[in-house]
């Protein structure tokens, strides 16, 4: 039985009304402020249901796959080698469906594209339901993957992938996952698909007791930042537990001593392989005082901080997310 949703809402405007409280020493006076970190995760949240809902019809989909392969529709998609051929603009409201050259067993793994071919419109729905939502897909023990909606996977996938060596798949096994349920990935990572950075909510798909695949529901980082960021007033970004900004206004990551974090130059620079995410953790700052920030927050778990420096920022104030292992902080810079 689910958990009444009315819970979770009333725990998190517990914890939001516990932090929403003054900081004032002389010198420094603001409100540490969770109501972005509270609209945030009501949103999110309403995913977990959404993917227990996707599970639930795969898991059918599974059971009854002698009755399906009777009745299915072997035209829905044709391949050139391990790519349907459907494109993006001619999807149709189809996924793009891969088999990759790692399959143990080639047509194993055709009948089970053909009895899942189902899943294309109750992907559709939750794409069409939620609009922060950027791909809904799941990724298969015999190396079948169905992403919607459909995207350029020939040239942007390589064929001989193992598609449960990625986190999107191991982080849902029953070793990484032992209550077989929603898990939130806790680090982003960069889409194979080419969408930019992700946030990804996965849940283990089981046939006869054992893990056949992953569902997941992908969120890329862009959204979050222009859905619940660029709009409020004040300076923030978001680090999660290893010091890593997740992203964030450019002012407030330029003030702690960082070049602009932007999407397209995380793709070029991963693309040229030479990106690294130790670039952008507060723990790896030159500056002294950033670091000690990321020890006051992460580590010891304070809400505030209070730089001393002349050419470092007046202060930081720290709000942890819920589910995520995520933190919001807002800088406050100094006037001129």
């Amino acid at each position: 039985m689910k958990a009444p949703k009315v819970w979770f809402f009333t725990i998190l405007a517990f914890f939001t009304s516990c932090g929403s409280s003054e900081i004032n020493d002389g010198n420094h006076s603001t409100t540490v402020d969770r109501s972005i970190v509270l609209e945030m995760e009501s949103e999110l949240s309403e995913l977990n249901d959404e993917i227990i809902h996707l599970k639930d019809h795969f898991e059918f989909f599974l059971a009854n796959r002698d009755s399906l392969l009777k009745f299915s529709d072997v035209g829905k998609y044709s391949f050139d080698g391990p790519f349907s051929t459907n494109t993006p603009k001619n999807s149709q409201k189809l996924s793009s469906v891969v088999i990759l050259n790692t399959t143990p067993d080639y047509d194993a793994a055709m009948n089970n594209v053909l009895i899942t071919n189902g899943m294309d419109s109750l992907f559709n729905q939750t794409f069409e339901n939620y609009s922060f939502v950027a791909q809904v897909y799941f990724n298969a023990k015999d190396q079948v993957s169905r992403v919607y909606p459909a995207y350029d996977a020939n040239s942007l996938l390589t064929p001989d992938l193992d598609l449960t060596t990625f986190n999107f798949y191991y982080e849902g096994d029953f070793q990484h996952n032992p209550t077989k349920g929603p898990v939130w990935i806790p680090d982003v990572y960069i889409d194979p698909a080419g969408r930019g950075w992700i946030l990804s909510l996965i849940h283990p798909v089981l046939e006869d007791g054992e893990l056949y695949a992953v569902l997941g529901i992908d969120i890329t980082v862009d959204e979050i930042i222009s859905r619940y960021i660029e709009s409020k007033e004040g300076e923030y970004l978001i680090v999660n537990g290893k010091g890593d900004i997740v992203g964030g206004k450019a002012a407030a990551i330029e003030a702690l001593s960082f070049p602009p974090l932007l999407n397209h130059v995380y793709i070029e620079t991963i693309l040229a392989d030479n990106f690294r995410i130790s670039d952008y953790n507060l723990f790896n700052s030159k500056n002294r005082e950033v670091r000690e920030m990321a020890l006051s927050i992460i580590l010891k778990k304070e809400n505030h901080f209070f730089f001393k420096d002349e050419f470092s920022p007046k202060a930081a104030y720290a709000v942890p997310f819920t589910f995520l292992d995520w933190y919001l902080i807002e800088i406050e810079t100094k006037t001129l």
